[in-house]
């Protein structure tokens, strides 16, 4: 199965965002739900909204929660990298010699 993973169909809401940046650090729905005050049903809904708005179809040779991860970051930048000390890959020299990222300005 091939996905277009950068193309969405609708912005995702701030809450939709919120959850997807947690699922890109890993954590589970439950923590996810303990870490957002709401029940695990909620999360599960929301991601299963957010995969559908990244055109993600659930399949036994597809893990929507990787791919979703992979779709959020490609459209809305490394934030969870960030959140986990993980350097940024896009870096370049800049005049000054110094580490630029013109992705994450």
């Amino acid at each position: 199965m091939s996905t277009d993973i950068t193309i969405i169909s609708r912005d995702l809401s701030p809450f939709e965002q919120l959850v997807l940046g947690l699922l890109c650090e890993g954590k589970t729905n439950a923590a996810i739900a303990l870490e957002t005050s709401h029940t695990e049903k909620v999360i599960e809904n929301t991601v299963s909204r957010a995969a559908k708005a990244f055109n993600i179809k659930s399949d036994a040779e597809t893990n929507t929660r990787v791919l979703l991860a992979l779709a959020f970051r490609a459209h809305y930048g490394d934030k969870a990298f960030e959140k986990l000390g993980i350097e940024c890959q896009h870096f370049e020299l800049g005049p000054d010699g110094k580490a630029i990222c013109h992705r994450h300005d």
